[in-house]
């Protein structure tokens, strides 16, 4: 069920609400009672796909090039396009930062191998 923002003139705040659909009356303001409340415009998201983000990525020919010639960078943009913003353990962060600098952190991937696997 999508869920529906309105605004209400009495107390001056945002409700959201989920409804079946558009045409079913807005419930009272749970605030103040206002019955009165106004549809907003609400944001909303897309998730693509990973079949959408793959193809992004094939079609993107300097990162393909770079990444079928090892390029730390080109797989540091890689891992950023599949992770779609998700935020990144601070040692994967350390890592992607060399990464994206040109740097093989080889050493530091050793150390933390080691690190977890006791």
């Amino acid at each position: 069920m999508p869920i529906y923002e309105y605004w209400c003139d009495s107390c001056r705040r945002i409700v959201s609400s989920y409804r079946q659909s558009s045409s079913v009356p807005p419930p009272p303001c749970p605030r103040c009672g206002n019955s009165e409340l106004k549809r907003i415009f609400s944001t909303f998201s897309v998730q693509k796909t990973y079949k959408d983000v793959y193809e992004d990525i094939l079609s993107d020919r300097e990162l393909t090039q770079g990444m079928m010639h090892d390029d730390p960078r080109a797989i540091a943009e890689w891992n950023k396009r599949m992770s779609s913003g998700e935020k990144s353990p601070p040692e994967y962060e350390e890592i992607t930062e060399k990464m994206e600098r040109g740097e093989w952190p080889v050493t530091q991937i050793e150390e933390k191998k080691k690190e977890f696997s006791g």
